[in-house]
């Protein structure tokens, strides 16, 4: 094993651990599939057993990884029906832990502007797609998503591909084009609604909505998505755990 220089001091498990997320953004290992065993692990950077456990352990805090009693470990995949809702953060005030209903609304690929740029960390001239959706939840439109993607990450994506999606977003990308989202940070305050974004989602213009931005990360803490949606919350809540 070749042991990482930093600045700082890293445990060694730290280390281990970014080993291991390498392999993760060099697609050794994807999402769904199993990882080796803690003892293979072990024989192949040449450390404890325990090391490596205490590896596993920090990647399945931070959601990368996933323990299953008497199987192994995972890579954690948006495919899994745990992971379909945890970015989902508007639910309707009688909690039916129903699933929103995604409509495609626009779907353009533009230069990146100033905050997308910079959000996104892109070089200048780089391009983006905008994709504009209404989630709703029994036919009632709840949110107004703007989405923007960098184009060199999702080469091949369509309005067909979108149109054609049934489900999350994150597991759209993550099955269509090996990205997975693993975190995600979160700016939000309160906004009026204006007359464009006031039509599609079917109330008076200068309705009280919540605007939530949105930076998402995959592997090795590269943001991948910058998201703003314009929530309705007459009916809905932002719910968040904290822990």
């Amino acid at each position: 094993m070749t042991i990482l220089t930093s600045p700082s001091f890293r445990p060694l498990y730290d280390q281990i651990k970014i080993l291991l997320t390498q392999s993760l953004i060099a697609g050794e290992w994807r999402p769904g599939e199993s990882i080796p065993s803690e003892i293979e692990l072990a024989q192949r950077y040449k450390v404890s057993q325990g090391t490596v456990r205490k590896a596993i352990d920090a990647l399945a805090a931070d959601n990368i990884v996933v323990r299953r009693q008497g199987k192994g470990t995972f890579v954690a995949s948006h495919a899994q029906e745990r992971s379909t809702t945890r970015f989902l953060r508007i639910a309707p005030d009688q909690d039916t832990h129903e699933y929103p209903v995604s409509e495609l609304v626009g779907f353009e690929r533009e230069r990146a502007s100033g905050p997308s740029q910079r959000l996104l960390d892109l070089r200048g001239g780089a391009s983006v797609y905008v994709i504009h959706r209404l989630l709703k939840f029994h036919h009632t439109p709840a949110v107004l998503d703007e989405i923007h993607l960098p184009s060199a990450l999702f080469k091949g994506l369509d309005e067909a591909l979108l149109r054609k999606h049934k489900g999350s977003m994150y597991g759209f990308l993550e099955s269509h084009f090996g990205i997975t989202m693993i975190r995600a940070e979160e700016r939000i305050k309160a906004v009026l609604a204006d007359h464009h974004s006031a039509q599609l989602l079917k109330v008076p213009e200068g309705t009280p909505l919540l605007c939530v931005d949105r930076i998402a990360f995959t592997y090795g803490d590269r943001p991948v998505e910058w998201r703003r949606g314009l929530c309705v919350t007459n009916s809905y809540s932002y719910v968040n755990e904290v822990s």
